[in-house]
């Protein structure tokens, strides 16, 4: 099972009428959360999406706290969540000589392929391109499971030197079962490029990656692109604008669609994602500022904002994406 399961609605409908749960009460508006849900960049794992009871989400790590690494949060029931350690105590030696000065490591993306989990991360520093996106597996989620290990797996692509920037990954299969990977933030725009099982390495080292969303002029201020598959058609969702300043910031979610897994990329009215297309998918809203940092489980989006009531504090958001005429929405309420 992948993370991804296209047939989740009713899943979700499910757990959301669990008895003894505090889950939300209708399929529609962000989820009431409560316990420790202050994430920024989540890659969400809803446990019905995977066969399993417990819900995870990795997040951007803290400099201060285990070396920087991947933080690791879990709940029963996607509404109540705990802190449940770090990927790593240290980052892995090689990773801080590749990426000089790099403090925590960011943005993650999770996929399950035939029992192992995938996790990709980014190293980089704050407005630099000398970044790179690397890679652990492990055979479960759950730090309690005595079986977890995160075993580094190395870099999978590098974008010194390059007009991209390896950051921000997302991983998704297309038809064939080919798994291909979107990452990126400013420079030249949106990349995709094509993976193989089981390494989860890039299938050729030497291929360029191909561009698949841009605004087309400068600072080109678009990230964090998360594909999905479904219904025939690719979905790309991405961040516009910009995050990480409070209250400040400005980021919001659009999204396209194509039905080839490299594009093109349009969005509702046909306008292309390399020419700054793009259909809103969710936007500020009064206290609750700058979403985005996507991810999505089944019909779920996962993304980080800043929130007034706690001061401008990142924390995750959780919204169901309903279906109208083959395009997605959310709303907050």
């Amino acid at each position: 099972m992948k993370r991804r399961a296209a047939a989740w609605s009713a899943t979700l409908a499910l757990a959301i009428g669990v008895a003894g749960c505090a889950a939300p009460a209708s399929s529609s508006g962000e989820w009431e959360l409560s316990g420790d849900y202050f994430t920024h960049d989540p890659a969400l794992v809803a446990g019905p999406s995977h066969d399993g009871d417990d819900w995870f989400v990795y997040s951007t790590g803290d400099g201060q706290v285990a070396d920087g690494n991947i933080q690791v949060r879990r709940s029963d029931d996607g509404v109540h969540w705990e802190y449940a350690g770090e990927v790593w105590q240290e980052k892995p030696e090689w990773l801080t000589e590749a990426v000089p000065g790099v403090d925590n490591l960011w943005a993650p993306e999770l996929y399950e392929h035939n029992g192992t989990w995938y996790l990709y991360y980014s190293a980089s520093t704050f407005g630099s391109n000398d970044s790179l996106i690397g890679l652990a597996t492990n055979s479960t989620l759950d730090p309690e499971d005595p079986a977890y290990e995160w075993v580094d797996q190395g870099e999978v692509i590098a974008s010194a030197g390059e007009n991209f920037n390896a950051i921000d990954p997302g991983i998704v299969e297309d038809a064939d079962g080919t798994p291909w990977m979107s990452f990126g933030s400013f420079w030249g725009g949106l990349q995709l490029v094509e993976l193989e099982w089981p390494s989860g390495l890039l299938a050729d080292s030497d291929a360029e990656p191909v561009t698949i969303a841009d605004r087309g002029t400068p600072p080109n201020a678009i990230e964090a692109p998360y594909l999905i598959e479904r219904d025939g058609y690719y979905y790309l969702f991405v961040s516009k604008d910009f995050c990480c300043q409070g209250l400040e910031s400005t980021y919001n979610m659009a999204v396209g669609r194509s039905t080839e897994i490299d594009g093109p990329y349009v969005d509702r009215d046909g306008v292309s994602m390399l020419d700054d297309g793009g259909t809103p998918l969710l936007a500020s809203d009064g206290p609750r500022v700058g979403p985005g940092g996507q991810s999505v489980s089944g019909d779920l989006l996962a993304f980080h904002y800043y929130d007034e009531a706690l001061d401008g504090a990142s924390r995750l958001g959780l919204v169901p994406l309903n279906w109208e005429d083959g395009w997605p929405t959310a709303r907050w309420e």
